[in-house]
């Protein structure tokens, strides 16, 4: 099954098309009382400048960090989700695909995603978030494993370092299988699938929750020349698959959910507890006789807490589905050579597992 992405509509930042009872803020207006009604759970709607909206957010993150001062993983969580909460009551107006204000970003997002609507408003992180989005989108990055220039489309997670993807690299130019048939399990941005077609294999079937993910990558096939060997399924996992493949890639969230998951980019940061023991279900039902899977994964979710447990190690200790055939890792650089990082993270490796299905006696 191939979705249809033409009559597909794509995920997007929820607005409000109604008249709300919102404060308008000018310049030269007290910016603390402004930011505590907002905490208070009042709207606030920017007007004249697009930077008086930046000051506002500016005077949120100093009040919200002087009550969240527990560094750790999860106190930083807590003020990540204190300050999203109070800061999506900051509001924009759109009218014609166009913020009302002056001198804010021209995001194409706006025109793409609301064709459908001429007025209405909007939350100011999400107007930053499309205009970071729309810029990656129109100027591509650079995927050296690739030796080309992805675009991902917005709401759709893509790479922004690159180990695990040389990692990935590295395995596959020494594969010596079978290339007829490859399953890529959350395509994302579409690398892994790229790159399985640079190392020669054949018809990849390509699956995810995020239906931005197959929208980007449906256009990115068209423009790349690969439509005739991806097949793109909106759906959970193996939904809709009637592949027997040699070979199945899965590059899943590294950090297990501890909160309720919103579509979309959510998704692809954290896990739900039963995410693995499904994969592993149905994967072993979707493999060829002599098919492989290979899991790119992460220590992160151990380095940040050591009580927490990997989901593949697990796997292979208490089932009886799968035996371990090979595991490497790569140290993962900071994002700048010139700095080092000394954060939670600076012992994190990316991980790539070769796992083959057990003989059955």
């Amino acid at each position: 099954m191939n979705t249809d992405t033409s009559t597909m509509q794509a995920d997007r930042p929820d607005i409000i098309t109604t008249e709300i009872e919102a404060i308008k803020y000018y310049r030269k207006m007290d910016e603390k009382d402004t930011v505590a009604q907002m905490i208070e759970g009042k709207y606030v709607l920017v007007e004249e400048f697009y930077s008086n909206g930046l000051e506002i957010l500016n005077e949120l993150r100093k009040n919200l960090l002087l009550k969240h001062q527990d560094k750790s993983f999860q106190g930083q969580r807590d003020y990540r989700n204190a300050f999203r909460k109070a800061s999506h009551r900051l509001l924009l107006k759109v009218k014609d695909n166009k913020l009302t204000v002056k001198k804010g970003p021209d995001s194409g997002w706006l025109e793409l995603l609301y064709p459908d609507v001429s007025e209405f408003y909007i939350a100011f992180p999400e107007v930053q978030g499309m205009n970071s989005s729309w810029q990656w989108y129109k100027k591509g990055l650079e995927v050296k494993t690739l030796d080309l220039m992805i675009h991902p489309y917005y709401g759709t997670y893509f790479p922004t370092r690159f180990d695990h993807l040389k990692l990935f690299d590295k395995w596959l130019k020494k594969y010596d299988g079978a290339k007829s048939n490859a399953i890529d399990i959350g395509v994302g941005s579409g690398v892994l699938s790229f790159q399985l077609i640079q190392n020669g294999f054949e018809n990849i079937f390509a699956a995810d929750t995020n239906k931005n993910a197959i929208i980007g990558v449906a256009e990115e096939n068209k423009r790349l020349g690969f439509e005739d060997k991806i097949t793109l399924n909106h759906g959970d996992l193996f939904e809709n698959c009637d592949v027997k493949a040699d070979l199945i890639v899965f590059n899943p969230p590294w950090l297990q959910a501890k909160h309720d998951l919103e579509e979309g980019i959510d998704k692809a940061m954290y896990y739900e507890e039963d995410l693995f023991p499904r994969f592993f279900e149905q994967a072993l039902e979707h493999l060829a006789p002599e098919g492989k899977v290979v899991l790119i994964f992460s220590n992160l979710a151990q380095v940040v807490d050591k009580e927490s447990t990997h989901p593949i190690i697990e796997e292979l200790r208490n089932n009886k589905r799968f035996r371990k055939e090979m595991h490497l890792t790569r140290d993962v650089r900071a994002s700048s050579r010139r700095t080092k990082r000394r954060d939670s993270r600076e012992n994190e490796k990316v991980e790539l597992w070769v796992l083959a299905p057990k003989v059955k006696k």
